[in-house]
């Protein structure tokens, strides 16, 4: 799936990147916490979350997550946008909650972004 068809999926929008948004993804995780984001994502995931803030950006730079959409309606601010573009991230966002979002794209397909260990 692409991260344009996830985003379609979600009846969602791009606040930016759009230009890259045929990039391919294998997963989905969502968290609002992004310590459990950094302990238990795998490569190629598209981040889902309701956190709006620049350490979701620091985060993905981290981890070199490509795509994120924030659920809930949350919108970034520019500065979040600049931060985004600057490090060739894709922002989206959709109205729909979390657990919504998730299973959407769970049952298009998705594979689950997160790894526990036991």
């Amino acid at each position: 799936m692409t991260v344009s068809e996830a985003v379609s999926l979600l009846d969602g929008q791009f606040f930016c990147g759009e230009d890259k948004a045929g990039l391919e993804i294998i997963s989905a995780c969502g968290s609002d916490l992004m310590s459990d984001v950094m302990a238990f994502v795998k490569e190629g995931v598209l981040l889902l979350t309701g956190l709006v803030n620049p350490q979701v950006i620091r985060t993905a730079e981290l981890l070199d997550i490509k795509g994120i959409i924030f659920v809930r309606g949350k919108t970034p601010g520019m500065d979040m946008v600049d931060m985004a573009r600057e490090s060739d991230i894709i922002l989206g966002g959709t109205k729909l909650p979390m657990f919504i979002a998730c299973g959407k794209l769970y049952e298009a397909g998705l594979k689950a972004g997160g790894t526990r260990l036991i």
